[in-house]
């Protein structure tokens, strides 16, 4: 059996950077430090209208493109629409890779900066390396004296 759009969906939003679930509205919301990024509307509640979907944060232009290209896969939603958010079903013709993109979009778009440098930095994208081992000893400086190195005036 296929996983739900639903564990899918928290499987993408869980994997950015210090993102967590919060129920609201009846809906489960993926949010970074408090601020909202994504929210699922299921098929049942009003917020989903018969079908699965997300409501991923995004610019008007965006927004506004996307529904034009495909409006059978996008959807301005209520509420959040007129700011820009993006509505996206969730069912067979889901293309999850795009989906994630969206996601990582609308949490670059809300995340501290601090946090979103840690996230954007090649490191993070980077296995760790640690640096070989010495063989030799690194020689220990001289002592300095109380006068930072300059010869006392006699």
């Amino acid at each position: 059996m296929p996983p739900r759009p639903l564990d899918r969906l928290r499987r993408l939003c869980l994997a950015l950077p210090e993102a967590h679930e919060v129920e609201a509205w009846g809906e489960p919301t993926f949010r970074v430090r408090k601020k909202l990024f994504a929210m699922f509307a299921s098929a049942s509640s009003h917020h989903g209208g018969g079908r699965h979907a997300v409501w991923c944060k995004a610019t008007r232009e965006n927004q506004g493109w996307m529904v034009q290209a495909a409006p059978d896969r996008y959807f301005v939603p209520p509420y959040v629409g007129p700011a820009g958010w993006v509505g996206v079903y969730l069912d067979a013709g889901t293309d999850w890779k795009e989906l994630a993109g969206l996601l990582r979009d609308g949490y670059r778009a809300i995340a501290p900066k601090r946090l979103l440098a840690a996230f954007e930095s090649p490191a993070a994208s980077s296995p760790t390396i640690s640096p070989a081992p010495r063989t030799t000893p690194t020689p220990k400086a001289a002592p300095r004296s109380r006068t930072g190195g300059r010869q006392p005036k006699k």
